[in-house]
């Protein structure tokens, strides 16, 4: 039979350790059209009967989709706030339910309203707030009013986004439409919606952010997102421990710039041609769907480079049992072939037979109830050797 002792509170001591992981998401994933997930659940009819359908948000993974072994690594979709100049300029009124009105020329405004007012609930608790960068800030030109919201997989985030580990490379300008001076297409004009930029990129961070963390009662703690070359430039927030990041599309995009191409719309044709600007033409003209494959696809980059890299934070609680064997105690084994049917310890040697010290080797430490209920094992690497001159403390190791 084993062998017990009992453990005071004093031999139990709890401790609470970190784990970083790296965590490297390069530009193909994102880009590519197989990699990111769509989920037609918006649909919307036309003259014609074709309509439109659009995914809500998108899924980016690391590889093929389709594929078993695909992850999940983050959510991209986009967001309007009520009351922004942008939404309050495209509407048409209000309902007798007090349902925002848009004519058919702008899509799926109501559903960009909504994921906004989504976001700032679950990270702000309240989904009539607005998002401001730098967090907190009451002035108008830091409010925050087309997002683009960033929403990083558990898989990947554990229990939080380290500090100022956070970086993000994507392009602020967008491929040229050649345009006339009063902003017009001329006839040379060329489509550039879904054109790929090649230069002027600029690398999101959160550096700075561990010395002017702030703290929201719902998203946990927020750090700003600033512009590496000019960090007094806030571009977003980051809420860590929710692994979400908010980007103001005004600021980290060039939202003046003249844009060209053909769109999906609620018409007999089914799509439209566009010359407009960024901000608001495009981001109220356009789905959600073609929204996010203009920054997944032109204002990411298209190679094998990184495109975003974080550490990640994984919480281990531990507690410690230190098992205790004093010069007197288990120096004797439980084995019934430890002894002959004399009550001697069996040895090689038949001259020290009945003067053989006792003594023991260690394998297994088991810790039970007070029951006697075993709760759990622990093997040791090699058997250790116990005896009335050694005195040992073995070191139980539980993380949860």
């Amino acid at each position: 039979m084993a062998t017990f002792k009992t453990i005071s509170s004093a031999d139990i001591k709890t401790t609470r350790s970190m784990l970083n992981q790296l965590i490297d998401l390069v530009e193909e994933d994102v880009s590519g059209s197989a990699t990111r997930k769509k989920y037609k659940v918006f649909v919307t009819g036309s003259t014609g009967g074709n309509g439109v359908t659009s995914s809500l948000y998108q899924t980016v993974f690391d590889q093929d989709y389709t594929l078993q072994t695909s992850n999940e690594l983050f959510d991209i979709t986009m967001g309007l706030f009520s009351n922004s100049d942008t939404v309050v300029s495209s509407s048409t009124g209000t309902d007798i339910n007090g349902k925002l009105l848009f004519p058919s020329e702008s899509l799926m405004m109501r559903e960009k309203v909504s994921l906004y007012k989504q976001f700032s609930q679950e990270l702000l608790g309240d989904n009539s707030l607005q998002f401001a960068a730098p967090f907190g800030s009451t002035s108008d030109e830091d409010k925050v009013d087309e997002a683009l919201f960033l929403n990083f997989k558990r898989l990947f985030v554990r229990d939080g986004i380290k500090r100022e580990t956070f970086a993000m490379r994507m392009f602020r300008s967008a491929s040229s439409a050649t345009q006339a001076e009063d902003g017009a297409l001329t006839s040379s004009g060329q489509d550039n919606i879904f054109r790929e930029t090649t230069s002027g990129s600029i690398i999101l961070t959160d550096v700075g952010a561990a010395s002017s963390i702030e703290r929201s009662n719902y998203g946990g703690d927020v750090g700003n997102i600033v512009n590496s070359s000019n960090t007094s430039e806030v571009l977003g927030l980051m809420f860590y421990q929710k692994g979400i990041a908010v980007l103001d599309l005004a600021k980290i995009c060039s939202g003046s710039q003249v844009m060209s191409g053909t769109i999906e719309c609620a018409s007999s044709a089914n799509t439209a041609i566009m010359s407009g600007k960024l901000i608001p033409d495009f981001i109220t003209s356009a789905s959600i769907d073609q929204c996010i494959d203009y920054f997944a696809s032109t204002r990411f980059g298209k190679g094998s480079q990184t495109f975003l890299t974080y550490q990640n934070n994984t919480q281990i609680n531990s507690t410690l049992v230190f098992c205790r064997a004093t010069a007197d105690e288990f120096n004797f084994s439980s084995n019934p072939t430890y002894t002959d049917t004399e009550g001697r310890i069996v040895t090689i040697d038949e001259s020290q037979q009945g003067i053989q010290k006792a003594f023991s080797f260690v394998t297994t430490v088991g810790l039970y109830d007070a029951n006697e209920q075993l709760l759990a094992v622990s093997k040791l690497s090699r058997p250790v050797e116990k005896n009335d001159e050694k005195d040992l403390t073995f070191r139980v190791r539980l993380d949860f």
